[in-house]
């Protein structure tokens, strides 16, 4: 079970992110992350204190996401990554991409 949730739109829109992001929910992930930026343009932080998996399918979807607001001059940040979740985004060097936080 995956779970996306828009906590706050103030300075930045900020996401919690839970449970497991897989090839099944990653197209539902992008669409509400797309929704939420193309109502209020604006950086878009992710907290990933509860993500506990994700595949090589959201891998590709943080780079959608990533490249949306890159033309727009926005930025991603993920916060609260646990290792094996941030070991993921750096073997794919996606740290290169966006800012990711421990």
């Amino acid at each position: 079970m995956q779970q996306v949730k828009l906590i706050s739109a103030q300075d930045e829109l900020c996401f919690t992110l839970s449970g497991e992001i897989d090839s099944s929910a990653s197209e539902n992930f992008y669409e509400e992350v797309k929704a939420a930026y193309l109502h209020d343009p604006k950086n878009i932080v992710f907290d990933c204190a509860a993500l506990t998996f994700i595949d090589s399918t959201t891998l590709g979807t943080f780079v959608k996401i990533v490249k949306q607001l890159k033309a727009n001059s926005h930025t991603v940040t993920l916060v609260k990554v646990q290792p094996r979740i941030r070991k993921l985004f750096e073997i794919c060097a996606l740290d290169t991409l966006m800012r990711i936080e421990r």
